[in-house]
């Protein structure tokens, strides 16, 4: 496996994994959009052949970032994917001076939740009502650098 940028060619499976993975997926439009942004960071796990396995979305704004999305093809969850991504996010934050990356992730969602507070985070507070489809709080976690 490796972690690579987003590139255009990457745009079809990332549109693909959204919609497998999540009630309101963004669109490949949206998707695409990112590349250009000047706030994105938009990380891609392949595999040996160039297949996605997965990919994380980040928006950086001054001293901190926000994961918009992490996503992991259902055939690769459990094998280190989602920390890689994670891990390869956290080396930019600290080469980059930032202050922590933030996300939401249901209250409900205890594999994510485990695989955070593995990966160092830590809750910093309730969302209520956050998501749609169905509705539910978001708890906020947070990767501190200082």
């Amino acid at each position: 496996m490796q972690i690579v940028s987003m590139q255009a060619g990457h745009i079809p499976d990332l549109a693909r994994l959204e919609r497998a993975c999540f009630a309101a997926p963004w669109s490949a439009a949206a998707l695409a959009e990112e590349l250009d942004g000047p706030h994105g960071v938009f990380r891609v796990a392949v595999d040996d052949a160039g297949g996605v396995l997965g990919y994380v979305g980040m928006h950086h704004l001054v001293d901190e970032g926000f994961i918009a999305n992490l996503a992991v093809d259902p055939a690769a969850r459990r094998q280190g994917v989602a920390r890689a991504l994670l891990e390869d996010l956290a080396a930019y934050g600290a080469a980059q001076g930032l202050y922590r990356i933030t996300l939401e992730v249901r209250v409900s969602n205890a594999p994510a939740i485990a695989l955070y507070e593995g990966a160092g985070y830590v809750r910093d507070g309730v969302r209520p009502g956050f998501y749609r489809d169905p509705t539910e709080d978001a708890a906020i976690y947070s990767l501190y650098f200082q």
